[in-house]
């Protein structure tokens, strides 16, 4: 097995920090992501910027829950990274939509990265890496993003338009998408940012 799973309800987690604790690179050379939100779940959680734990993001006094359909994959961060505004980032940790099939919130996984979609959020960029387990689902085959478009046609306009709308209409700018080449520097470059301001690891 190629990804294990850590259940944030259990005691044994509590003192995880998974934004600093996690090595991005599993020991068999893939990327690591820490599951913040399942596949076809709506609610809203993230990794707090103080405890490194996995909690639910409020809004309005109230949990957050996305008022749409459920995600179309696993969201998660990449732990140990974090891309700076000076690099084309937000200044937080790299988002990833994992392709596959439904994990549990917590979960540690190994993926490829294959792609990234650009994004403005309310004129911000907010672009999501997008990846493929490694093992244990029906795209870990996928190496590349036109093997993506190729052998699972309609996931990428899936993707977009579910991004354009999540947060309801004209909040969200799509810029097309950028092949695995491209996903794997911005996940080089924002380790490397890391390691310069860890103490500025946030994801408000």
């Amino acid at each position: 097995m190629l990804f294990v799973f850590l259940f944030v309800a259990c005691n044994s987690t509590k003192d995880i920090d998974y934004a600093n604790d996690i090595d991005p690179i599993s020991s068999s050379g893939n990327i690591n992501v820490v599951i913040e939100i399942p596949s076809g779940t709506h609610n809203k959680f993230e990794v707090s910027k103080k405890s490194g734990q996995i909690v639910q993001d409020v809004e309005n006094g109230l949990p957050r829950k996305i008022k749409y359909i459920g995600y179309p994959g696993n969201y998660g961060m990449i732990p140990r990274t974090l891309l700076s505004i000076n690099d084309g980032g937000d200044g937080d940790p790299l988002d990833v939509i994992v392709l596959g099939e439904q994990l549990q919130k917590g979960s540690i996984v190994e993926i490829k990265l294959i792609g990234i979609l650009k994004m403005l959020d309310e004129g911000k960029m907010d672009d999501k890496l997008i990846g493929v387990m490694v093992n244990n689902s029906i795209f870990s085959s996928i190496d590349s993003f036109n093997e993506l478009k190729k052998s699972y046609g309609g996931i990428t306009n899936i993707l977009e338009i579910w991004f354009a709308n999540y947060k309801g209409s004209n909040k969200i700018i799509i810029n097309g998408f950028d092949d695995e080449k491209t996903a794997l520097k911005v996940f080089k470059t924002a380790h490397k940012d890391y390691k310069l301001n860890r103490n500025k690891v946030s994801r408000p």
